[in-house]
């Protein structure tokens, strides 16, 4: 895992986490991984492909979850098998780091359990990589304590990532401040750019997005030297079975890196 957290970290540009929000079924994500890893050999992206087995947390009980947890690791270890690429994935509970560790490269914290110790503890035990989505009501500095949780169980391999702040009770907003605060942890820091353009709560009990300013907020975390970008893509959001509405259409994917690589290089020289 050292290694590969090396590549990724000390990598001339940065890398890109990115797949759809969920296994929506047992092909998806090998189609939509072949298309971003093409584009990332390319460009010479570090690419890791991202997808979570289950949506724990969602708004209403008939908004879809997954396809079964088993069925779902499958199918992310299938990418990782048939592209030879690293996968993340989230957890819920501590119970669940082992079994998607068996899965995957790297286990990520959700936002809203970034404090959960024994989660942390138990991520931090499978020697797997760790990426801690920072809270939308944490200040960055605070997550030193999280990466403390986890160094103090033995695991240094670990990554933060900002997913924005609340913003009243239906908006989310970035504050750029806490990249480099972050990263006085010496840890690589991500910006999730699609999940910082949500709109959550909404009455309908779905959670709306802005998709049209993924660029804009994408170029500004690159411009202040983020490490890693996160996003979420899908062929066709409108039909997405999870966060469709801040989704990345993937055919917009390729131009949108390309755009991110010319501020990386103008800010390296």
């Amino acid at each position: 895992m050292k290694q590969l957290f090396n590549k990724l970290s000390q990598h001339k540009n940065f890398f890109l986490l990115a797949g759809p929000c969920v296994v929506e079924n047992t092909e998806m994500p090998l189609e939509i991984a072949q298309k971003v890893h093409h584009i990332c050999q390319k460009l010479d992206i570090p690419y890791v492909f991202k997808a979570s087995y289950r949506k724990a947390n969602r708004s209403r009980l008939d908004s879809f979850t997954g396809i079964g947890d088993l069925k779902a690791l499958q199918a992310i270890k299938k990418v990782s098998d048939t592209l030879n690429i690293p996968t993340v994935t989230d957890i819920h509970s501590a119970e669940e780091a082992k079994m998607a560790a068996d899965y995957v490269d790297i286990l990520q914290i959700p936002a809203f359990l970034c404090r959960q110790t024994d989660i942390l503890v138990a991520a931090a035990k499978t020697g797997k990589i760790i990426n801690i989505k920072k809270g939308q009501f944490l200040s960055a500095a605070s997550m030193q304590f999280a990466v403390q949780k986890v160094r103090e169980s033995g695991n240094d391999t670990i990554m933060l990532t900002d997913r924005g702040n609340m913003f009243g009770y239906q908006d989310m907003v970035i504050d750029y401040r806490g990249i480099p605060e972050m990263q006085k942890n010496n840890v690589p820091v991500i910006l999730d750019i699609t999940h910082s353009l949500q709109q959550p709560n909404q009455t309908a009990g779905v959670t709306g997005g802005q998709p049209n300013l993924i660029e804009t907020v994408a170029k500004a975390g690159i411009a202040v030297g983020v490490d890693g970008i996160f996003l979420e893509t899908h062929p066709d959001p409108s039909i997405a079975l999870s966060d469709g509405a801040n989704m990345l259409k993937l055919d917009y994917l390729e131009d949108l890196l390309v755009k991110l690589l010319k501020i990386r290089r103008a800010i390296a020289d």
